[in-house]
């Protein structure tokens, strides 16, 4: 275990893995996730400025919580982030489905490239066993 302080407030904590914020701060932020998750669903339609507003939440947070996942909203909400590969404006996620098809294609290509290889290896040479030395 190390002990560090926390990125938020600064208080000293054991850190172990993960984000190096200590339990306190990530209570907190559990709570406002709680609080921003309820009033999104009971105002379907609000924009990201109203929910910073009335959570008192900064509008980077709620992006972070998108990118995880952790919010989902529907294809008619006002509130979207752009896909990290080509800026299409997304509900959840890091990419778009069209980036994620895509990426998905590419690591399969890549993926069957080296099983490809090992069906076509070389033969080995023919040794010549005239120079070796033997033995009796």
């Amino acid at each position: 275990m190390e002990v560090i302080n926390c990125r938020k407030c600064g208080r000293l904590f054991n850190y172990i893995a993960g984000a190096q914020v200590c339990p306190m701060c990530k209570e907190a932020t559990e709570k406002k996730f709680q609080e921003v998750k309820a009033y999104i669903q009971a105002h379907n339609h609000c924009s990201m400025a109203e929910v910073c507003e009335e959570c008192d939440v900064e509008p980077g947070q709620i992006q972070t919580w998108i990118r995880k996942e952790r919010l989902q909203f529907a294809d008619d909400s006002p509130i979207k982030v752009s896909c990290e590969n080509c800026g299409a404006m997304i509900g959840s996620g890091r990419f778009c489905e069209k980036c994620k098809n895509e990426m998905s294609r590419n690591f399969g290509s890549v993926l069957s490239k080296p099983s490809d290889q090992l069906k076509k290896k070389p033969q080995p040479k023919p040794t010549d066993n005239k120079n070796k030395m033997r033995f009796l």
